[in-house]
């Protein structure tokens, strides 16, 4: 269920994803979303959330930083591609709709978010990069890649993303180099 909310949230949002689309999509018995969630919608939310932060972040710790970029964007590429620019970011998409009613899911996303440039930043100062300009960086291209996976979806065009990445992997290059 909470890959199936994830994935949803990819293309519904927050408030367009209900529990009915988490049950249908992942196939459980209705009864055990309550059973699982009980505090309902905005837990299992904030476990999708958390879940698909997880995922990133552990993507990113597995190589070099122009490496992980080059991942980054491939992923999202096919996302993008499979989707017909449908499905985004489901860390994005509670980003922007949370609000001051649900604090918990700000911060599960604000976390999502942290956790991604703490591996990018740890990989640029492995790579010998200053810590200061490393952390800079690693906000640059997470904000910059979220933010290209945007317009991509709402141009259905590739373009952006490409032209995002490159730049970062160019900045990533000049920095570790330098």
């Amino acid at each position: 269920m909470i890959v199936s909310a994830a994935l949803l949230l990819r293309e519904k949002g927050l408030t367009g994803t209900s529990f009915g689309d988490v049950i249908d999509h992942s196939g459980a018995p209705r009864g055990s979303i309550y059973h699982h969630f009980p505090n309902g919608k905005a837990q299992l939310v904030e476990e999708a959330v958390r879940y698909a932060g997880e995922y990133v972040a552990d993507s990113i710790e597995s190589t070099d930083p122009v490496e992980a970029l080059r991942g980054f964007t491939a992923a999202w590429r096919k996302t993008l591609e499979r989707s017909h620019f449908r499905a985004g970011c489901p860390v994005v998409a509670v980003a922007v709709e949370a609000h001051h009613e649900a604090p918990d899911l700000a911060a599960a996303a604000a976390g999502a978010f942290a956790r991604w440039q703490e591996a990018l930043t740890s990989l640029l100062e492995d790579a010998g990069v200053q810590p200061a300009r490393a952390r800079r960086l690693a906000t640059t291209s997470v904000a910059a890649i979220e933010g290209a996976v945007v317009v991509c979806r709402a141009q259905h065009d590739m373009t952006p993303l490409e032209d995002v990445s490159a730049e970062l992997e160019t900045m990533l290059q000049a920095a570790i180099a330098g």
